[in-house]
């Protein structure tokens, strides 16, 4: 697993990104449109877990003796949280369907913190991962 992991993340990444694309596509007040957000939800609520269960303990345990790494860990925690939230909120909201400009803007809200975070991780976080595991 370890080998692979940044692979696998940056893998379920985009497998979200475009599961939330469809979800758009298709339009979140149908049937498909309302299994899609649920599939996209769990997919992200899986790729967290993994993130805390594999990548962040192998941080954690290196930021003990670095303080760039632990300023990383810092700042990555502090955004998590707030994307968490904003996630979890939005899924509860719309998770009875939606449509129209608020849900356009807030899914805009959302898929753009994401992306920022999603490119966050990939440069600094799990870069810094594979630095440590090779």
């Amino acid at each position: 697993m370890i080998e692979n992991l940044t692979k696998t993340l940056k893998e379920e990444h985009k497998q979200i990104a475009e599961t939330l694309n469809h979800v758009v596509n298709i339009g979140i007040g149908s049937h498909e449109g309302q299994e899609e957000l649920l599939k996209a939800k769990n997919m992200l609520l899986q790729h967290l877990k993994k993130e805390d269960t594999f990548l962040y303990p192998r941080l954690r345990e290196a930021a003990k003796d670095n303080e760039k790494i632990q300023h990383v860990l810092d700042s990555f925690a502090k955004d998590m949280d707030e994307i968490s939230n904003a996630a979890l909120k939005f899924f509860e909201k719309y998770e009875g369907g939606g449509e129209g400009i608020e849900f356009a803007k807030d899914f805009g809200h959302l898929f753009s913190a994401l992306s920022l975070r999603i490119r966050r991780e990939e440069t600094h976080l799990y870069k810094i991962y594979e630095q440590l595991t090779h």
